[in-house]
């Protein structure tokens, strides 16, 4: 105790030179006594009475801070709150009102009067004394805690061997409080005119506020009783249940027992992983399940060409989802982003480098060109998504391992203490998920390559429907002016129109500039008849690199509809292929790998699976912890046992002579000596 109150003494003089001069962390004392039940007492700061106007000083904050801290102690409801007043009239209730906040009928509070002796001198006639022992209900309401307030004194001074030190022993301080108390009775006693009778009398002083709080708190512990029996029990059942399962599991050390053992194991974890990917919600959300924010961060996000992810709308984005439902959501994720990319526009250098010269002669053909763009893009731009779906479904499917390892806990069928066997079926499943994962990468990367290799246009275009909307999507020109006739100008035909479009015998060409291309090639004064036309369309379809605008045009367009022709079978291809090599083996084929896995392993050497050595060590070890903790369960259950009966015991001494004592004997000499 000497030591202790040094070091609050160390602690009070060190925050006097703070400049916070209060500090919110705990001193915890535990002090143990034989016949006690727990018990813990929170003694909390003093609340400042800080100046509320004016400008803001520090000690604003350390009152705010002190007020929160004394209330989040009080807010436990099991706590019973000591409300300490320091005040001769009841309509000043600092304190209260703080206590109110937290229990606004005062029913776990105890409301006392503190420093009753420096009150008493105030008080000149008796109806002074009765209004203050027995506050009308508008000042302190009757339903607070023990129906009215206690008044204590305490002398000041310290006690230990200081020269300052007022008491030298604590039965000296004890003594002292208990002559204090006995002055302020009889000083009320003159006041009122009358002796006090046993109301009033269990009212007044420190050894009576806390014969009330013993009273009190057995009344609590007892009240406490059929609650504790049944945690004990429980206790007592669960560690000789531990206990026994351990003993059993010593005693199936044995090869052909870890066998069967480890079969029954891995059995029922392959049966786990169907029934998450079929669906099931006994794997609780909050803990497993991951919304799509999540399965980005630890799955990967799509990512477009500039490195930065794409969040596309999902519908179920903010939904916890494990199992089937999370890989379903991820196949939507992929269609919704790959299914809206458009190709890029295609410019006039990109063409013309894919035009080059081929090994018979110099001539072009745009209809290759754009399919060596189309082609170029599409596998550049997809190929990408293909790897990052892929280590997607992988996450998915590698989180059904701890899933199936929780279940497996929750249904009794765990393995414990078979450290290295349970790693040795996770690094099986990893194994297969991620071999799984890459042969259908492989394939997916396969059928893009043949994709992207030739260009079947009934596919790539979808035939004669494809055809019309690449002339569709060609933009239209505005029509030029309509010029009247002039008698120089030679007359029109109606195969050569104003606008510039040719609608002579062979394909139909459509121009974006209001005049005609062929003109804008051709010299001024050559022929415009619908053979100069058909000459100057085949120049520039088969020799001339010197593109028009309309040739442009049909190249961009004819890109985009190969583009997306690649695109749409990229994704249902895509699709299809992680399905049927990728999840359904992990459904169909994975009990049998894991099975054939484990059964060689079993066969080559039993220690590399089980780590018998190690499993004997561990098991023996828990063996005497739980031995251990049984015990100290049993010496809790005797202890309770002990202190309930020495709370409910009859007392051995009569009411008289209980109160003979009282008269006679300081309550902190009988305290002491009990």
């Amino acid at each position: 105790s000497q030591t202790l109150q040094e070091y609050i003494e160390a602690e009070n003089r060190r925050l006097e030179q703070d400049s916070e001069q209060f500090w919110a962390k705990e001193i915890v004392v535990k002090i143990e006594y034989k016949y006690s039940p727990n018990l813990t007492i929170i003694d909390t700061p003093g609340l400042i009475s800080a100046p509320t106007k004016g400008r803001v000083s520090p000690l604003q904050g350390q009152a705010r801070a002190v007020e929160q801290l004394v209330k989040q102690k009080m807010e436990n409801k099991d706590y019973i709150i000591l409300c300490l007043e320091d005040s001769s009239d009841w309509s000043n209730a600092t304190t209260r009102n703080l206590c109110l906040e937290v229990d606004p009928d005062l029913r776990r509070t105890v409301v006392v009067s503190t420093k009753f002796d420096t009150r008493l001198p105030q008080f000149s006639r008796s109806e002074d004394v009765e209004r203050f022992l027995r506050p009308p209900a508008r000042l302190l309401d009757q339903s607070i805690l023990g129906g009215s307030p206690f008044f204590t004194s305490v002398p000041s001074g310290r006690v230990g061997h200081s020269r300052d030190s007022v008491y030298r022993s604590d039965d000296h301080f004890r003594a002292a409080v208990w002559e204090r108390e006995v002055g302020d009775v009889k000083e009320m006693e003159r006041i009122l005119g009358r002796g006090l009778d046993g109301t009033e009398r269990a009212r007044v002083g420190v050894s009576q506020l806390r014969r009330f709080l013993e009273k009190l708190l057995r009344r609590r512990y007892l009240e406490n009783v059929p609650s504790i029996v049944p945690v004990l029990e429980r206790e007592h059942r669960a560690a000789q249940e531990k206990l026994h399962q351990t003993v059993q599991e010593l005693s199936d050390l044995d090869s052909d027992k870890l066998k069967d053992l480890g079969r029954t194991f891995y059995a029922n974890f392959a049966r786990k992983i169907p029934i998450l990917i079929r669906g099931t919600v006994a794997a609780p959300v909050e803990r497993f399940g991951e919304t799509l924010s999540d399965e980005h961060v630890r799955g990967g996000a799509f990512i477009d060409q500039d490195g930065q992810p794409i969040k596309p709308w999902i519908h179920s984005a903010d939904y916890r989802l494990m199992g089937g439902a999370q890989w379903t959501r991820a196949m939507a994720e992929f269609r919704k982003v790959v299914g809206e990319i458009k190709s890029t526009a295609v410019n006039k250098e990109e063409i013309i480098n894919a035009c080059g010269i081929d090994e018979m002669s110099d001539g072009i053909n745009y209809t290759r060109t754009a399919c060596i763009i189309a082609v170029a893009k599409a596998k550049e731009t997809f190929e990408p998504f293909l790897h990052q779906l892929g280590y997607r479904l992988m996450h998915v499917l590698r989180r059904l391992l701890q899933i199936s390892m929780f279940l497996m806990r929750k249904d009794g069928q765990f393995l414990n203490g078979h450290e290295l066997f349970l790693k040795k079926v996770a690094g099986s499943y990893y194994t297969y998920v991620e071999d799984l994962m890459r042969s259908s990468l492989a394939k997916c990367l396969e059928d893009l390559e043949s994709t992207t290799e030739f260009v079947s246009w009934s596919l790539h275009t979808n035939g004669r429907p494809g055809l019309r909307n690449i002339i569709s999507n060609i933009p239209q020109a505005p029509a030029a002016p309509q010029t009247p006739p002039s008698a120089t100008a030679p007359p029109r035909t109606g195969r050569d129109n104003s606008a510039g479009t040719s609608t002579g015998a062979g394909a139909v060409v459509v121009h974006r500039n209001p005049t005609s291309a062929m003109a804008s090639i051709a010299e001024p004064d050559l022929p415009t008849g619908p053979q100069a036309q058909l000459t100057t369309l085949v120049e520039n379809s088969l020799w001339d690199r010197n593109m028009a605008n309309v040739t442009e045009d049909i190249i961009q367009t004819l890109v985009q509809q190969v583009f997306e022709g690649i695109r749409d079978h990229v994704v249902t291809s895509a699709e299809l292929k992680f399905n049927c090599f990728f999840l359904m083996p992990v459904i169909h084929k994975f009990p049998d790998r894991l099975r054939e896995t484990l059964e060689h392993a079993f066969e080559q050497d039993l220690d590399q699976v089980f780590d018998v050595a190690a499993v004997r060590d561990a098991l023996e070890t828990q063996r005497g912890r739980l031995e251990k903790e049984l015990h100290q369960v049993e010496l809790i259950q005797e202890k309770f046992t002990v202190i309930h009966h020495h709370l409910t015991a009859p007392m051995l001494q009569t009411q008289s002579t209980r109160q003979s004592e009282e008269q006679n004997q300081s309550p902190y000499m009988r305290f002491r000596t009990s």
